[in-house]
């Protein structure tokens, strides 16, 4: 669930046409004091029938993103109604950097105005940081572990790699896996109030961009990513469609500053996911960076990409395209790297004209992107509090 489509085909047309998918939000305009008015909203999109008063009276739109994204991701792996989601041998790890924000206000409201009118049973089931990862396992009736993610930007590529250890300690065969994300104008404020946000208001189509000398910061997107991940043996058995594998993870945090990144750390996180992988930087063919358009953090992560590989690794930035998702980025991020190796070519960083030279010498892809064949990526990102996180995905050849 998607910016810029809810399936693979849509997705791929908007990045060949160099699309991006902001818009500016004018209803944002009645807050004083906030400089942005941009932002990228899921595309619409339907429920079925099930999705009832009932079936909902838990979830917020973040959940609602997280909870049909989780369907589709089902439906695609041929899980929908299978025994082994309800088996207790199937879990969840997933995260949101916060949950449904009108839920949070109406708690916020009862510490202004001094009364808990607006508040009922299911308000704090809709905020707190963990109501997608909990309204999944409901919806489903699963009963396996619950891994929950809130770690902002790291939210999703967090519960990837959570679920893959999960599964390669034995814990569990197979997890529903990724993050997700409303746009809300008070997400917005915490990065305004950082100058990190983009105030191109009237040229949506012009920004973010990503490593370019002339940009100005990060516009907020929204969505939800579910991957299905399932130990080997048993997706062979029983004759699963297999999308890539996930070969390694690495995460760890730089123990230095909330909000400025550390590119010695970042580069050890992609350490320590080849590590995890048994690869060598020369395996990776394509980078998805983190790429938000920041000042520091765009220079700060190519610094620390080019710790690592050196001048000859292609890299690009999805958010050119779908703003930052926030908690959903690194799963989106991640299925959109997946397609693109498996398509053999690599969407361009949208609005990159001329790199800030503060940054890495990189291969940074601009213009029609990148045609590649290679069967090692990797996705990379990193979130306020100095939380770092690198995943390696392998193409898929069969046994």
């Amino acid at each position: 669930m998607s910016p810029l489509g809810h399936d693979w085909p849509s997705v791929r047309q908007q990045l060949q046409d160099k699309r991006n998918a902001v818009v500016t939000m004018h209803d944002w305009a009645v807050f004083e004091g906030l400089h942005t008015r941009l932002g990228a909203p899921a595309q619409p999109f339907e429920l079925p029938a099930h999705y009832n008063r009932k079936s909902m009276r838990s979830m917020g739109r973040v959940a609602v993103l997280a909870t049909r994204a989780s369907e589709l991701a089902l439906i695609d792996a041929g899980l929908l109604g299978d025994p082994l989601v309800k088996s207790g041998r199937m879990g969840v790890s997933y995260g949101s950097s916060a949950g449904t924000p009108s839920a949070i206000g109406d708690f916020g409201r009862m510490m202004s105005e001094k009364s808990t009118e607006g508040i009922n049973a299911t308000t704090y089931i809709k905020m707190m940081s963990h109501t997608a990862a909990v309204n999944i396992g409901v919806f489903f009736g699963m009963t396996g572990r619950i891994i929950t993610t809130s770690s902002a930007c790291t939210s999703g590529s967090q519960g990837i790699g959570s679920a893959f250890e999960a599964i390669q300690s034995g814990k569990q065969i197979a997890m529903l896996a990724g993050g997700a994300e409303e746009l809300d104008a008070t997400e917005a404020a915490v990065f305004d109030t950082l100058f990190a946000t983009s105030v191109r208001n009237d040229e949506p189509g012009s920004t973010p961009r990503p490593f370019d000398a002339e940009r100005d910061g990060l516009v907020l997107g929204e969505g939800a990513g579910t991957l299905v991940l399932e130990e080997l043996e048993h997706a062979l058995a029983r004759g699963a469609r297999i999308h890539a594998e996930v070969l390694g993870y690495g995460t760890n945090s730089d123990g230095a500053h909330v909000t400025q990144p550390q590119s010695e750390t970042m580069a050890e996180a992609i350490r320590l996911a080849l590590e995890s992988a048994g690869l060598a930087p020369e395996a990776i063919g394509y980078v998805n960076a983190h790429g938000t358009a920041t000042d520091h953090g765009d220079v700060a992560e190519s610094i620390a990409t080019h710790a690592i590989f050196g001048e000859r690794v292609p890299l690009s930035s999805l958010k050119s395209y779908m703003g930052h998702t926030l908690g959903a980025c690194g799963a989106l991020e991640a299925w959109m790297t997946i397609e693109m190796m498996r398509e053999g070519w690599f969407a361009p960083t949208v609005n990159l004209r001329q790199v800030d030279p503060r940054c890495a010498p990189l291969q940074y892809v601009m213009g029609d992107g990148l045609r590649l064949q290679t069967d090692h990526v990797m996705s990379n990102n990193f979130a306020f509090g100095g939380i770092n996180t690198s995943l390696i995905f392998g193409r898929w050849r069969g046994v």
